[in-house]
């Protein structure tokens, strides 16, 4: 399968952040899925670069917006790159060109991911697909979220996403 991995730009090589994403990648790709990332430096490299050392295929879609406004290439690791011109186009590359994603820890930006992705779904714009978050952040943010906003969504809206633990669980989960 594609699997698209959202996730931070801040974790650097040595933290535990960045070896859990170098983990995911090693895991995704001894599996034998191709990975699908941002493209440039934090957890997209980690999960490049661990799929890459474990002989995976990866794709970084990447966009000149965030080149322009970070002043960042693409990391080593990526073997194929889908360049867009703008941040949108990036996010839908990643979304529509995946069979499933797992979204580590994050800000912003991966919270848009997700949120999109997840919006996206809800509407039928995309087919439901596995959309798994992980880490204790997740859960209790979505905790609060489905509790403080319950008559806004369905549980159907809810059962599109997978909450896991840690790397290992959620590539376990592809399989299910």
């Amino acid at each position: 399968m594609n699997i698209t991995v959202f996730g931070g730009a801040q974790p650097k090589e040595g933290t535990s952040a960045y070896e859990e994403a170098r983990l995911l990648g090693t895991l995704l790709a001894q599996r034998g899925h191709t990975v699908l990332t941002g493209g440039y430096m934090g957890t997209m490299e980690a999960v490049s670069r661990g799929a890459h050392e474990a002989n995976g295929h990866v794709i970084g879609v990447t966009c000149i917006d965030i080149e322009e406004w970070r002043k960042s290439k693409p990391n080593q690791w990526v073997k194929e790159e889908r360049r867009k011109q703008t941040l949108a186009e990036r996010l839908m590359g990643l979304i529509e060109g995946c069979d499933a994603a797992i979204a580590l820890p994050g800000g912003a930006g991966t919270l848009t991911e997700v949120s999109l992705m997840w919006n996206l779904m809800i509407v039928e714009s995309i087919p439901p697909r596995p959309l798994t978050l992980i880490g204790r952040g997740w859960q209790s943010t979505f905790d609060q979220f489905f509790n403080d906003f319950e008559t806004y969504m369905s549980i159907q809206q809810r059962e599109l996403l997978y909450f896991a633990d840690d790397v290992k669980t959620a590539v376990d989960t592809l399989k299910s």
